[in-house]
C-alpha cells in the first residue's frame, strides 16, 4: 500500500536506505528553572507498507506540564509504538484495469490509504495516554512506585508529531505545539492548536459535561490551558487525547517544516518563523554566532544537523528569547530542500 498521494502499492522486501534528513534541533529550558520540554529526531525510523516500502522520518515535539515525565515518556516511547504499529500493516490493493477503471482504483487506494494512517496515528496516542495514566508525576515510574496514589495521571504533555514521506507530510497534534509548512515563501499550518475557547473544543468540553473556565486565559475546569493533551487523566473526559491529523502533499517550493513549542509560537507568528528560518537556510555559509549545541537527549542518530537549518532553530530560539518568553523553547527545523535527494 502507498501513501495517500501515492498511485502504487507493495514494498520492497529488502527495505532501502535513505540518505539521512537535513534537519536542526534545538530544546532549551529558557527561562524556567525546569525542563519540561523534549523533542524526538528519529531519520529513516521504518520502511512499512504504507509508504510502499520506502523510509519515513519521524520528527516531534512534547511540552509537558505538572512535572516532566510524560514529556519525557512520549520521547522514549512514541516512536516506538508507530514503528510496532505501522509494521504490523499489511494492506494491498488491486491496482490492475485502465482508463476509468483505474482511476477509481487509484482514488479508492488513496482513501484507504489515509484511512490506515489516521487509524495507526491514533492507537499511538492511545498508546501512550493510557501509558502515562499510570505514570507517576512525582517519580515518573508506573506503579507501584511507593509515592501518594493521587500522583498519579497527574502529568500531561502536548504532542506534536510529523511523519515525512517522499511524498507526503503527515501531521499528528494533540494540545498547543504546532508544526508549519513553508512553501514558496509562504506559511502554512500544519497543525491547529487545541484551546479550551476554541468553538469546536468549547462545544465538545461542554457536551462531555465540563466547563471552560476564564482566569488568565481560558482553562478546562479553570485548571488547564489546553484542550487536549496526553494524560492529565484526572481532567477526562474534557481533555482528550484524540490527535487532529493532516496529510499535505510535498511540492517541489517546499522549503522547511518547523515544529516547536507554545515556547516559541507564544510570541513568534507562524509567518515570522518561516521567514526567519528561510533566510537561515538561503546562506552558504551562515554568519554570525547563532548556535546553540542541539540538545536531542540521544536521538537523531544518521540526521545530518546542517549548519543552516541548526542556525534557523538557534536563532528562532534567540528570538523567542528576545520577545521575553518565559517558558521552555523547543524548535526543530527540517530543510526540504535538501531532504530526501535520490530516493
Amino acid at each position: 500500500m502507498a501513501d495517500p498521494n501515492s498511485s502504487t502499492s507493495g514494498a520492497s522486501s529488502n527495505a532501502p536506505v535513505a540518505p539521512a534528513p537535513v534537519v536542526g534541533a534545538i530544546s532549551i529550558p529558557g527561562r524556567q528553572c525546569s525542563m519540561e520540554d523534549a523533542i524526538s529526531v528519529r531519520p529513516n525510523l521504518c520502511s512499512p507498507n504504507l509508504s510502499r516500502g520506502r523510509p519515513i522520518d519521524f520528527f516531534a515535539v512534547y511540552d509537558g506540564h505538572g512535572g516532566p515525565h510524560a514529556a519525557a515518556l512520549c520521547r522514549d516511547r512514541m516512536y516506538l509504538i508507530l514503528q510496532e504499529e505501522l509494521m504490523v500493516v499489511r494492506t494491498t490493493v488491486d491496482m490492475s484495469g485502465g482508463g476509468s477503471r483505474r482511476g477509481r482504483r487509484e482514488r479508492l487506494e488513496r482513501q484507504k490509504v489515509t484511512e490506515a494512517w489516521k487509524r495507526v496515528l491514533r492507537r499511538c496516542f492511545h498508546r501512550i495516554d493510557e501509558m502515562a495514566s499510570f505514570t507517576c508525576c512525582e517519580c515518573g515510574m508506573g506503579t507501584p512506585c511507593g509515592c501518594p496514589p493521587n500522583t498519579l495521571g497527574m502529568a500531561g504533555s502536548t504532542a506534536v508529531m510529523a511523519v515525512v514521506t517522499e511524498e507526503t507530510i503527515i501531521v499528528a497534534n494533540c494540545g498547543d505545539s504546532r508544526a508549519v509548512l513553508s512553501r514558496g515563501g509562504r506559511a502554512i499550518p500544519l497543525s491547529f492548536d487545541h484551546k479550551p475557547d476554541r468553538q469546536d473544543e468549547r462545544a465538545r468540553i461542554e457536551a462531555c459535561g465540563g466547563r471552560v473556565l476564564f482566569a488568565d486565559c481560558p482553562r478546562v475546569q479553570g485548571i488547564l490551558a489546553m484542550s487536549r493533551a496526553i494524560g492529565d487523566t484526572y481532567l477526562k473526559p474534557y481533555v482528550t487525547s484524540e490527535p487532529e491529523i493532516t496529510f499535505t502533499k510535498r511540492e517541489p517550493e517546499d522549503e522547511c517544516l518547523i515544529l516547536a513549542s507554545d515556547g516559541l509560537w507564544d510570541v513568534i507568528s507562524t509567518e515570522m518563523a518561516c521567514e526567519v528560518a528561510r533566510e537561515c537556510l538561503r546562506e552558504e555559509n551562515p554568519s554570525g554566532n547563532h548556535s546553540f549545541r542541539p540538545w536531542v537527549e540521544g536521538d537523531g542518530e544518521g540526521a545530518i544537523f546542517s549548519s543552516q537549518s541548526a542556525s534557523a532553530a538557534a536563532l528562532l530560539t534567540r528570538l523567542a528569547l528576545g520577545r521575553n518568553s518565559y517558558d521552555n523553547i523547543s524548535v526543530i527545523v527540517v530543510d526540504l530542500k535538501r531532504n530526501y535527494a535520490g530516493r
